[in-house]
């Protein structure tokens, strides 16, 4: 017999044998009932997002962003043509809460001399100015890259992003997980600390101002911010699972390796928010550093009680993060993602409201995360109050992210969201810091237009008032729809 023989009897050997299995296992119904074919079921599901990406949705439907969204961001990171033609393809009147900036008769005139789009676009407030710390600076860029760690992503996409961050002039967070070695490569940092401590922990799990003193230690921190909840999954902490702990990033984090690492839900050193400022005041004295918070939004209590807590002047925080229910995560329980702590535009407001009903608003600078890495997104964040945003999956999709929605399992296409060697080295971080940066000035670059089209001169400027939402063929002020009031934008003095 011919060798064409040989395969065609292996093949069918192939199949008897997977028939078999198929009839004798009881776990699967489908592939008892349907032998060898029952497996399309299981492998066209595996492929589903990505058939759904490329095939069968249309521009607007994909999510968390759609192939319209992904399109702007690879064409503004690759520095090609993110124009679109023929019009816009949105249907408006089946989009509930559909922004619509207004624009003016009379935009607001480019700068007199230099780029009329110029970069980089600083942020209008000192970041820990207002309680004097000795390292208050004002933030270089409006736009900044959100807390990833080292682990969660891979050690090039992690260079990559801080690469890019040093050629943006923005800030690069990093996350929970310490400061890593691909951490210094150019870029500000502001360093992230959980309720894990990682990084800056005593043997007991427990704050040490000493670790936390040697870990910033010649190293360009700018500003640290306590991790109180993640907007994609608040109240459960974190865990990066065993596979990723490698000796390197248990060496950094203080933990073992190839054990699950366990970012506990509630912090092991304050339990509200009176203690929380404690925590905040020791470590600004021991750094001299602007410290603040990032947190989900949920029940109003808390922000009531530090706004009251603050009233004094004594003590308080330099900046707030407020992360939105839709920003993202590695992993995470479905009923947390869809259905625990407000979306940004709501959690913003009543954070905000808090404070700015006892006029201290302008105290603290109020960063937005949360799906914003998007022009008119952004601008909308401006609108309630936000002087900065932070972007992250919008930055890993700038670098190479392809919405795989593979994060959870180690096995990241690309290279980014895995901790595989062999995978990683489809990741140029000297490439891929060019495209970050190109996507983060792009990203400046479009806000700046949309604030100059309502007639103001930079993003901070952009209130409510200049905001319309469109509900099915009714526009309603933007003003009337949030918990922000136009007026509390404008500073005391002004």
């Amino acid at each position: 017999m011919g060798v064409g023989w040989w395969v065609l009897i292996g093949i069918a050997a192939a199949l008897a044998l997977v028939m078999l299995y198929d009839v004798l296992q009881r776990r699967r119904p489908v592939l008892h009932n349907w032998p060898v074919i029952g497996h399309l079921r299981y492998i066209l599901e595996a492929f589903g997002p990505e058939l759904r990406q490329y095939i069968v949705t249309n521009n607007d439907d994909e999510r968390p962003f759609n192939r319209n969204q992904r399109r702007w961001i690879y064409a503004t990171s690759k520095g090609e043509n993110s124009a679109f033609s023929f019009g816009s393809d949105a249907v408006f009147e089946r989009s509930p809460g559909y922004i619509l900036i207004s624009p003016t008769a009379f935009p607001a005139p480019p700068p007199a001399a230099g780029d009329p789009d110029d970069w980089p676009l600083a942020s209008a407030k000192v970041l820990g100015g207002p309680r004097m710390r000795p390292g208050a600076f004002r933030p270089p860029s409006v736009v900044n890259v959100s807390g990833m760690s080292f682990g969660a992503l891979s050690a090039t996409a992690v260079r990559a992003m801080n690469e890019g961050a040093h050629l943006a002039g923005c800030l690069h967070n990093t996350g929970e997980g310490g400061i890593s070695p691909h951490h210094l490569h150019g870029g500000d940092l502001v360093l992230q600390l959980g309720t894990g401590w990682f990084g800056a922990r005593d043997g007991r799990g427990r704050l040490s101002i000493p670790h936390l003193l040697e870990s910033i230690e010649g190293h360009p921190v700018r500003a640290i911010e306590l991790k109180l909840s993640q907007g994609a999954k608040p109240g459960l902490g974190g865990m990066l699972p065993a596979g990723k702990v490698t000796p390197e990033i248990a060496r950094i984090r203080g933990v073992p390796a190839g054990v699950d690492c366990v970012s506990p839900s509630v912090n092991p050193d304050f339990h509200d928010a009176d203690g929380m400022l404690d925590a905040v005041e020791r470590i600004a004295e021991a750094t001299g550093l602007p410290v603040g918070i990032k947190s989900a939004v949920g029940m109003p209590g808390f922000w009531d009680d530090l706004a009251r807590l603050m009233e004094s002047g004594t003590r308080g925080v330099d900046f707030i993060t407020i992360d939105g229910g839709e920003g993202g995560t590695g992993a995470g329980p479905l009923a947390f993602v869809d259905h625990v702590a407000l979306p940004y535009r709501l959690a913003q407001g009543r954070a905000y409201r808090a404070l700015a009903e006892r006029g201290l608003q302008h105290r603290v600078t109020w960063i937005g995360s949360g799906r914003l890495g998007l022009p008119e997104q952004a601008v909308m964040a401006f609108a309630l109050g936000a002087d900065t945003i932070n972007v992250g999956r919008e930055a890993m999709m700038s670098v190479g992210c392809i919405q795989a929605q593979r994060c959870h399992t180690g096995r990241c296409p690309t290279g980014i969201a895995t901790q595989s060697a062999w995978l990683q080295r489809g990741l140029d971080p000297s490439l891929a810091s060019v495209r970050l940066a190109a996507y983060v000035v792009g990203l400046r670059r479009e806000v700046t237009r949309l604030a100059r089209t309502t007639g103001c001169a930079h993003p901070s400027q952009v209130t409510l008032d200049h905001i319309e939402i469109l509900e099915g063929d009714a526009v309603v002020p933007a003003a009337g729809r949030y918990d922000v009031r136009p007026e509390w934008a404008v500073p005391p003095g002004a």
